[in-house]
């Protein structure tokens, strides 16, 4: 039942996740990345202290110093320099060609779960790898042959890797911590993190117009509260080297929504990168 109910959450998370990502998109066309994620984080983490007020879990910041300390690591990793990288691929070559490659951060999950965490290598995980590899070469071609953004294509390739190292260290933590104090910790972190850039970027924010805010307050309740809770929660259940992979079908549903929506129209090329990279990774969840 705990499998049932963690993949269900996780594929709930992608959903949520999706959407985000295309409110995220229309907020960033007059703002930078580094504006349109303060705000958004400023939202969330204001969401986040009200509830833990409302539901006394304020008891969250007298946790252990270490834990909270991973904590506001995984947070920074995840939600400042991850989504740095990752809003910065997305306005600089949209959803449909910044979602076939940041969907492999399932693959670099795993990949750490062996490295620093023992565990074992299946064959189906070396072929889902492969899969996603491939998937990346051909996104890569694809943007070369059409002249795109090389800069945009790093930042796409960087971002699933600090989210990873997130991952797995919010994987560490649902043992010791409950899951809406830890999704909460991370998103509060992640505001506290960011605000360095205030002082370069508060005016920027504060003149934003109120479409962007709308929308990035869409995104920040859609992708930063509701989806990010459920993933820890799924995590929580059936742990991310399953909850991961499933959520990762969030690039299909991300770029039919930009198709619709935002009238991107990716190549053939690109889909193809796309439906390999989600098989790969639904493949390293059999494993």
């Amino acid at each position: 039942m705990n499998t049932l109910i963690g993949v269900t959450l996780a594929l709930v998370s992608a959903f949520s996740w999706a959407s985000a990502t295309i409110l995220v998109r229309v907020g960033l066309r007059n703002l930078s990345p580094i504006g349109a994620n303060i705000f958004r984080l400023y939202t969330a983490g204001a969401i986040f202290l009200l509830t833990f007020s409302l539901t006394g879990n304020l008891s969250a910041f007298k946790l252990p110093p270490m834990l909270l300390f991973l904590a506001f690591i995984s947070g920074i990793f995840g939600f400042v320099i991850g989504d740095y990288f990752y809003f910065n691929a997305l306005k600089r070559m949209g959803v449909s060609r910044t979602v076939p490659i940041t969907s492999t951060y399932p693959l670099w999950t795993i990949l750490w779960a062996v490295l620093f965490l023992g565990k074992g290598v299946k064959p189906q995980v070396v072929i889902g790898a492969l899969l996603v590899v491939v998937a990346i070469i051909i996104v890569k071609r694809a943007e070369e042959k059409e002249n795109a953004d090389r800069k945009g294509f790093l930042f796409a390739f960087l971002a699933p890797i600090l989210w990873s190292v997130a991952i797995v260290i919010m994987q560490y933590l649902t043992a010791y911590i409950p899951n809406l104090q830890l999704a909460g910790l991370r998103m509060i972190f992640g505001a506290a993190g960011i605000s360095v850039f205030l002082p370069r970027y508060g005016g920027e924010v504060a003149g934003m117009r109120p479409k962007e805010a709308l929308s990035l307050a869409g995104a920040s309740l859609l992708g930063l509260v509701i989806g990010q809770y459920l993933f820890v929660y799924s995590v929580a259940l059936v742990g991310a080297s399953i909850a991961a992979p499933v959520s990762a079908i969030n690039p299909i549903i991300a770029s039919l929504l930009a198709v619709l929506f935002l009238k991107e129209r990716p190549s053939r090329r690109i889909l193809e990168g796309l439906l390999l990279a989600v098989a790969g990774v639904i493949l390293i969840s059999t494993a």
